[in-house]
């Protein structure tokens, strides 16, 4: 994982593999106070829009991906 700063509290992580020349990235970030992932596009940066779902849907989701 890389990670990705957006100015904010939270430390954003994207795939080592992603690319640097822009791409189509995504960054997630835990944010355990409030039990939640958080999921936002790396092109967009701070003022971009973050999607947070808790962890037991993103633990489903992961789970779903990696088959």
């Amino acid at each position: 994982m890389t990670v990705v700063e957006f100015g904010d509290r939270f430390t954003w992580r994207k795939a080592t593999r992603s690319a640097d020349q822009g791409g189509e990235c995504v960054c997630v970030a835990a944010d355990s106070d409030a039990d939640r992932v958080g999921i936002r596009d790396s092109k967009e940066g701070a003022s971009g829009p973050a999607l947070w779902i808790n962890t037991t849907d993103w633990n489903a989701l992961a789970n779903h991906l990696n088959g």
